[in-house]
């Protein structure tokens, strides 16, 4: 069993100075300033760190692009990926993290952001111990992405010509190191609008279409054809929600009680391994909201009206268990006295997008808990594991 022994004490230090760094999703400039100066610092040549410009194809605002670094390797082989995501989730915003025992919390209230700055706090700490140890290894990019958390946007439009042709991907971000995940859903993202006529609510509500109305009709009927929430489609699993149910510019549906709402705005996902199965809940979803806005009039028969649309967010993927990638994956963590466990996700991960632009990719934890809630904390044991585990995976001959 290999050692691979490093400075723990470094790599706790830099994970507290990363999780004190603001950086919710599309608001990454800061924390990837710091990450990008943190290699500096620990002698990662300058002209070997660079950002990319996948914020100017991003379609929502996004602060920079993502941050890539190339080393050269020592020993011949393939360039290996290893990567992980900078932004954290909105809840994050104003984090202060305590250290207390082997634990990392949050000292404000919020969410800690452990996801993902234990994935940035342990590819630092691999560009470090390489440098430091000069221990021998292939060549290696390093990619720290941006916008994960709302969409993985950032894996999404990465250029693959910037990352030096690697031919496979390790991702950290979870809770175990010795959790490898190989497989993930698929998952599309729908937008509705609804649009009613207002009326005076007390007077002559008649000659109002309330968009509350169509609105909730349809939901109602989405329970009952039973695709809401965890469900199976011709015996294929799969999840959706209604994740924002409001008006214009995030405020409310409807601006008074006295006044036929106008105007409702829904947003929700649907996610399975199966693609077929995200399209035929989508299309549900359109139909439900479209036959209800049917079934709602006003005094001279006029109906509401709704704009529907949706977007593929990730593709679904699995790898076959004996796969290269996997087997380099099991080798590396077995080297480090771990028992590694195939797992299957269903969530989406930036290896959702790397495996569709051909790069077979797993993912590995890091000690990341009780994510995106205000119980968040980082295990600190395990969070040094995925960072043995990362340095593992880096320098496999």
């Amino acid at each position: 069993m290999a050692s691979l022994d490093f400075n723990a004490d470094d790599a706790v230090a830099r994970l507290m100075r990363f999780l004190a760094i603001e950086g919710i999703t599309g608001q990454e400039q800061a924390i990837g300033r710091d990450v990008a100066s943190a290699l500096a610092e620990v002698g990662v040549p300058r002209k070997s760190i660079r950002f990319d410009d996948a914020n100017a194809r991003i379609p929502l605002p996004t602060q920079t692009g993502n941050l890539i670094v190339t080393l050269p390797g020592t020993l011949d082989g393939p360039r290996r990926l290893l990567m992980t995501h900078l932004d954290t989730v909105p809840l994050c915003a104003g984090v202060k993290p305590d250290k207390r025992g082997n634990r990392i919390v949050s000292a404000t209230g919020t969410a800690l952001g452990g996801d993902n700055r234990t994935g940035v706090a342990c590819l630092v700490t691999v560009a470090a111990e390489l440098i430091r140890q000069s221990l021998p290894h292939p060549p290696v990019t390093l990619l720290f992405t941006v916008r994960e958390e709302s969409g993985l946007w950032g894996a999404r439009h990465v250029k693959l010509d910037e990352l030096g042709g690697p031919v496979e991907g390790f991702n950290i971000d979870g809770r175990l190191a010795s959790d490898l995940t190989i497989g993930a859903v698929g998952a599309a993202r729908w937008e509705a609008e609804v649009l009613g006529k207002a009326a005076h609510a007390g007077a002559h509500p008649e000659k109002g279409i309330s968009a509350t109305m169509v609105a909730s009709l349809a939901l109602a009927s989405i329970h009952r054809s039973r695709v809401w929430g965890k469900f199976k489609k011709d015996g294929k699993p799969g999840t959706s929600n209604v994740g924002i149910f409001g008006g214009k510019d995030g405020k409310s549906a409807g601006d008074a009680t006295n006044v036929v709402t106008d105007y409702a705005y829904l947003r929700g996902e649907v996610r399975s391994h199966d693609a077929k199965v995200v399209q035929q809940v989508t299309a549900e979803y359109k139909r439900c909201l479209q036959d209800a806005a049917k079934r709602v009039r006003d005094d001279k028969g006029r109906a509401a009206k709704v704009k529907f649309s949706a977007r593929r967010d990730y593709y679904a993927f699995r790898i076959k268990p004996t796969a290269p990638v996997v087997r380099h994956a099991q080798a590396a963590a077995e080297r480090i006295g771990l028992t590694p466990a195939l797992r299957i996700s269903n969530g989406g991960l930036d290896a959702n997008w790397m495996v569709r632009h051909g790069i077979p990719t797993i993912t590995f934890g890091a000690g990341q808990n009780a994510i995106h809630t205000v119980d968040e904390y980082v295990d600190v044991p395990e969070f040094l594991t995925g960072c043995r585990m990362a340095l593992s995976v880096a320098t496999m001959p």
